[in-house]
């Protein structure tokens, strides 16, 4: 297997493949290239952490009143299984398709365009609902903290997008140093709120939610019974909802093959200490019952007779600091799977042309007012990161199953990672995300038809236009020209 990586010319597609845009494919690539090299291993790794950091600090703790302390800490765990699998997959995948398309594209090469398509508009929808409902979050914290004698948090929606957009169209590699340092900050604080929290740690607080139910399995540590568990499931996502995105930087990125799967693995690692330190100690000391309502969880848990301490004020802001974090760092991969999309004519092409600084700049501005327009209008950061959680499991599924199909598919293909375990870890991924699906539909309905309705619309584009004028030159695309050249080769 040839070496793409280092291909300046693409293969010639099937005549119905072709589009007008490969006409010049050289020329069309040249509009719509991204600043390689941009991004080492230390920065992906904290950008695996910023996607996910502002979930320890608020959101997480709403599963307690799904399925208590047992049910949640049960759940965490499957979903950390379920992310841990998932990542190690992607990591085999990212090194075989270094592409900005990330999940779409490794969906492209195994399950063809309409996996590719259906995959690439679940994360879409995640990456552009997620910020916008971090926005009205960050809005609320600024207006809590009493910040700029702000009395409503639509301003703040507004400057997050304007400022960090512009940050973003500055050039990626300030962005993602930015993303490093402020997901920095937020970690620090983890730490040390784990500390202090841990000294007032009482193990029967775990368990003070009362039973209400007489549910199968119901008692102190599963007051809901054991539906609970699954009920739990989207809460105990929130400990690692977005570290998939990390592939979404390959293009920029130094020696990729390489670089992705030590990323990859450091982020997850670290995530998952963080999703345990924060769960014991915010729980214990503060009190399940107490937490399962709690805004500001983690505040909460260091002052529970109501008064603020030096401690539970750095805390909360390094809350805020941590949902910067996550914003800044959805937002970048929104921007780079519109991108993708848009180059290979998945999506209206203009979306994917780059700047002077090679920055996909109506990637980065067009999901940038939607998302404003979506929270100033409605408000409900809670519903749209359910409907996030929906499209993230989705593409999850999607994901895990292209890893299968191309370990049975393609034995052969030259992989410099290969995942621990093989099809038994994306198997477990993938069942484990199917059952996080079906749980969307327990917590919040609404939230999951209203993202089953874009997802509709984005599908009827797709069969009545779009999959009629796919780009042959786009890298995704000659990818999977090339692997089905080579599959002719072997019939013949």
């Amino acid at each position: 297997m040839p070496d793409r990586s280092e291909r300046t010319e693409p293969p010639t597609a099937p005549p119905a493949a072709r589009s007008p845009a490969d006409a010049e494919p050289k020329t069309y690539l040249e509009k719509r290239a991204l600043r390689r090299g941009s991004a080492g291993p230390l920065l992906l790794t904290g950008l695996g952490v910023a996607y996910v950091v502002s979930g320890d600090y608020s959101g997480w703790n709403f599963g307690l009143a799904q399925g208590g302390f047992g049910g949640l800490a049960v759940a965490a765990v499957l979903m950390g299984l379920m992310y841990t699998c998932m990542v190690f997959s992607l990591a085999e995948l990212a090194s075989v398709l270094p592409t900005a398309g990330g999940g779409y594209g490794f969906a492209r090469r195994a399950l063809g365009p309409w996996g590719g398509f259906l995959t690439g508009t679940a994360i879409l929808i995640e990456y552009v609902l997620a910020p916008a409902a971090i926005s009205i979050f960050i809005g609320d914290y600024v207006e809590s903290l009493h910040l700029f004698g702000l009395t409503s948090g639509w301003p703040v929606c507004l400057a997050c997008f304007a400022v960090f957009i512009g940050i973003h169209l500055w050039g990626v590699g300030e962005a993602l140093r930015f993303s490093f340092v402020v997901t920095g900050i937020a970690v620090a604080a983890l730490l040390v709120f784990a500390v202090g929290a841990f000294t007032a740690f009482d193990a029967g607080r775990l368990t003070d939610i009362p039973v209400h139910t007489d549910a199968l399995g119901a008692g102190s540590w599963l007051p809901f019974g054991i539906l609970g568990i699954w009920s739990a499931f989207p809460f105990g996502m929130w400990f690692f909802l977005g570290v998939e995105g990390v592939p979404l930087a390959a293009e920029e990125t130094r020696d990729p093959a390489r670089t992705l799967p030590k990323a990859m693995a450091a982020s997850i690692c670290v995530l998952l200490l963080l999703a345990l330190l924060t769960f014991l100690a915010s729980t214990g000391a503060g009190g399940a019952n107490a937490m399962k309502d709690a805004g500001n969880p983690l505040v909460a848990a260091l002052q529970p007779d109501g008064h603020a301490t030096t401690l539970s004020r750095i805390v909360n802001y390094a809350g805020l600091a941590g949902l910067v974090a996550s914003f800044f760092s959805l937002i970048y991969a929104g921007s780079r799977q519109l991108f993708a999309l848009s180059r290979a004519g998945y999506l209206p092409r203009f979306l994917s042309l780059t700047s002077r600084r090679k920055a996909p700049y109506l990637g980065l501005l067009v999901p940038g007012v939607l998302g404003f327009a979506l929270a100033a209008a409605t408000g409900d950061g809670a519903r749209m990161l359910n409907a996030a959680v929906f499209g993230a499991t989705i593409s999850y599924a999607l994901m895990s199953l292209s890893h299968i199909v191309l370990r049975r598919r393609e034995p052969g293909l030259t992989r410099p990672y290969r995942t621990p375990g093989g099809m038994l870890t994306s198997s477990i991924a993938f069942v484990l995300a199917c059952s996080a699906l079906a749980a969307t539909f327990l917590v919040d309905k609404d939230a999951a038809f209203i993202a089953l309705g874009v997802y509709a619309v984005a599908l009827c584009y797709f069969a009545l236009y779009s999959r009629h004028r796919l780009v042959a030159s786009a890298p995704e695309e000659e990818f999977a020209a090339l692997a089905a050249a080579e599959a002719e080769l072997d019939r013949t």
